[in-house]
């Protein structure tokens, strides 16, 4: 067996989460950061001084010229993914694209004429689909009898409305259960669609609730808020419960199993990423480790991170928030 070739990757954008993505490359055998691309001087330098020397460009144009990359991962602002990633369609390689693909569906459908079939050259960022108790869940789900019932709760500080005040629970948060269930009904269209939102007295929404139900008597309910005392971690918490006859499972990814208290509590391992160049670990390293085997042939991106598994998530987010604000 040949040995495994690393991949060039080229990360563009290196705010808050890009900067994860870079130090978690740097540290994977399966890559070979090759630079970044980001515009801010500031960013760029502090990722050197977290990872050590490396190439930097300005513009994506330039790093496709200059670069010897086999891929890109964008994780810059929603707005300009769609542009960004039809660049690097369009130049050949693959691309990793941070959720969520696009504002809407519309706009993430200008991408249809550039991803394969199979969506082997963009693959939709999801970490948690990369989380192995999800993945040991999921497996358990495909073996055993018919899902009856799932349940998600996903809940964060009150403050969270104040950072994000034009995103609303269903869109911030419960997004990210909605691609798990997708992936638990293997991409099946959900044949009723409910929804509710709670306006809160200074603007805004804090809570979301929803409701799926498909055509094999399978249902789903999910609830997302921004409800909890300031005084928790900024994760909050997530919960995800399953029940079918003869079986039942419960997951609590969110904090992961250590919580410390000093003069108040914190999740030290809140969401199971780790980044350290030295030896990346948790669900961003699966993730991207899956990614490069993509991008060398010998993996499949995985139902829930498939571009048209963004598409099917966009059009239920956008119905659900069309039923929860009329």
């Amino acid at each position: 067996m040949s040995a495994f070739e690393p991949v060039r990757v080229v990360v563009v954008g290196v705010g808050e989460f890009g900067r994860l993505h870079a130090g978690t490359l740097s540290g994977l055998a399966e890559a070979h950061l090759v630079g970044v691309v980001d515009t801010r001087a500031e960013a760029v330098d502090k990722l050197r001084r977290d990872i050590g020397e490396l190439v930097a460009w300005s513009t994506l144009d330039h790093a496709l010229k200059a670069s010897n990359a086999d891929a890109y991962v964008i994780a810059t602002h929603t707005p300009s993914h769609v542009a960004l990633a039809e660049q690097v369609l369009r130049a050949g390689k693959c691309v990793l694209v941070e959720k969520p693909l696009a504002g809407t569906t519309a706009e993430a459908g200008k991408l249809a004429d550039l991803v394969k079939p199979d969506s082997s050259n963009l693959m939709a960022a999801h970490i948690l689909l990369f989380a192995p108790p999800l993945r040991r869940l999921m497996r358990e789900a495909a073996t055993q009898a018919p899902l009856t019932f799932f349940q998600a709760v996903r809940h964060r500080p009150a403050t969270t409305r104040e950072y994000y005040p034009h995103d609303n629970p269903l869109r911030l948060t419960m997004v990210h259960d909605l691609y798990v269930a997708l992936a638990m009904m293997n991409a099946q269209e959900p044949e009723t669609f409910s929804a509710w939102m709670h306006p809160h007295p200074a603007g805004a929404y804090d809570l979301a609730t929803a409701e799926l139900r498909w055509s094999n008597g399978s249902c789903a309910s999910f609830v997302a808020s921004f409800l909890t005392p300031p005084g928790m971690p900024a994760d909050g918490f997530d919960r995800l419960e399953v029940f079918a006859p003869g079986w039942t499972a419960r997951l609590a990814l969110n904090p992961q199993p250590l919580e410390v208290w000093t003069d108040r509590a914190s999740w030290p391992v809140g969401l199971d990423i780790h980044a350290d160049p030295s030896c990346p670990s948790g669900w961003l390293a699966e993730e991207l480790r899956h990614f490069c085997r993509v991008v060398r042939g010998t993996a499949a991106v995985p139902v829930g991170a498939r571009y048209q598994d963004a598409l099917q998530v966009q059009r239920w987010i956008e119905r659900l928030e069309s039923l929860a604000l009329r």
